[in-house]
């Protein structure tokens, strides 16, 4: 999704902003569900690399490269979300950081929260993954 997540001033979200494009209109007006469900997704994901960088106290995207995955993605939508509103993502780690991480994100169309995103982030060896995932031995 190419979004951009940052620190909020708190310390303890990570904030990121998108606007949505026309062309992932769902029901006439409102935005894709789908498309909600990404942004929640990628903006989680996010925040529990972040904590983990933080957590070690190094700058993101440091080396050695910190990654996580999807273990469980909970999305509840609230209200029906308006397209051509920008759409605010506020997440943080609920808890400690560990290598299961939850993540709960609230996304807001101006001032009026729509969904609530409830999910865990696994951090994982990316190499040993790719291996698993083809069944092949790790180097």
């Amino acid at each position: 999704m190419r979004i951009s997540s940052h620190w909020d001033a708190d310390a303890v979200h990570l904030v990121c902003t998108h606007l949505p494009d026309p062309g992932f209109t769902g029901w006439p007006g409102l935005v894709y569900g789908g498309l909600i469900a990404m942004l929640v997704d990628c903006h989680s994901n996010w925040t529990a690399m972040a904590y983990h960088y933080r957590a070690e106290g190094r700058e993101p995207g440091s080396l050695p490269r910190i990654d996580c995955v999807t273990g469980e993605l909970g999305v509840k939508y609230l209200k029906p979300t308006p397209m051509g509103v920008p759409l605010t993502l506020r997440a943080r780690v609920e808890g400690e950081v560990a290598r299961k991480s939850r993540v709960v994100c609230e996304v807001y169309a101006g001032d009026v929260l729509t969904v609530v995103g409830d999910s865990v982030f696994v951090r994982v060896d990316t190499a040993r993954l790719a291996a698993a995932a083809h069944g092949t031995a790790a180097t």
